[in-house]
């Protein structure tokens, strides 16, 4: 098990003849991703990716010619939105938008389509996600990941490929690693994602990584404390920031209260939620979580 993607996934890539898209989709192939079609409008009927990959002009035609599921878009900003909108229009199960640097006021636009329509929608600005040995959607590294029961969430890229590599060098592989994305509009946020890895049975532990600014990290703790059995490894990036410093990401904004690394730490901990002061905390507190777990039960 695992959550959002697996082997069986059949994936229509957006923008898969572009550099970006031709690069990364080439490293999903290349890891087992399943991936069915490419999508770049007036380039159907060509092939992509040294002839292995169908073009079509539309996600439509990607979904009833090669029967794609789930997306993954490498679009331009400008282009991003109307890319997202179209894949849940089309019917798609899983959307996943790399794309860094799309207007706040076409996320809101996507936010209203996405919601009415129900599409899962990971990103924008995000790494992707990979369900190890399975498939892979984004940028992240496979060759870093092992297949294990860990779950991890992080709004950072590069902290999501930290926790994996710190997990695997303790001995424990992942189910699934998701990066949500730092824009102050996602489609799925850390809520979301804890409680899908809750209903997921082979997930043991979940690495919990957030940053300053916001109120998502607090949000997914108090709701954590009430919904989920598991348990939780947490980690605050941006302890060092001073008030209103906005930290790499547009939705990294602290105005003070509650936002700060320090806040969010201290509420995170009262939700029983086992919180690393550095990064370099996060395989070993989650092994030893574990293992209290594990003699809890017996």
């Amino acid at each position: 098990m695992s959550i959002l993607v697996n082997k069986n996934s059949r994936v229509v890539v957006q923008g898969i003849t572009g550099s970006e898209g031709s690069f990364h989709a080439t490293q999903m192939l290349d890891y087992g991703t399943n991936i069915v079609a490419g999508v770049t409008p007036g380039k159907g009927g060509q092939t992509a990716l040294d002839g292995r990959i169908p073009v079509y002009n539309s996600v439509e035609e990607a979904k009833n010619e090669a029967g794609a599921d789930t997306s993954i878009i490498f679009v331009p900003p400008p282009f991003a939105a109307e890319a997202v909108i179209e894949a849940s229009y089309a019917g798609m199960d899983l959307i996943v938008c790399i794309t860094e640097g799309i207007p706040v006021q076409d996320m809101v636009k996507v936010k209203r389509v996405i919601d009415e329509n129900g599409t899962r929608l990971i990103g924008p600005n995000c790494p992707g996600i990979i369900t190890v040995d399975e498939c892979k959607l984004g940028i992240m590294p496979g060759f870093i990941c092992k297949k294990g029961n860990i779950g991890v969430i992080s709004k950072s890229g590069t902290l999501t490929y930290e926790a994996i590599g710190q997990l695997v060098s303790n001995g424990m592989g992942q189910t699934t690693a998701l990066g949500i994305g730092g824009d102050p509009i996602i489609g799925t946020d850390m809520r979301d994602a804890l409680e899908l890895f809750e209903a997921d049975p082979e997930t043991e532990g979940i690495v919990l990584i957030g940053e300053i600014g916001g109120p998502m990290e607090i949000e997914a703790a108090r709701w954590a404390k009430e919904n989920v059995t598991k348990p939780i490894v947490g980690f605050i990036a941006g302890q060092t920031a001073p008030p209103g410093r906005r930290m790499g990401h547009a939705g990294a904004i602290v105005s003070g209260g509650d936002d700060t690394a320090e806040a969010k730490m201290r509420i995170m901990k009262e939700c029983g939620i086992d919180v690393c002061e550095s990064v370099a905390e996060i395989g070993q507190k989650m092994k030893a979580a574990l293992v209290q777990q594990t003699e809890a039960i017996a």
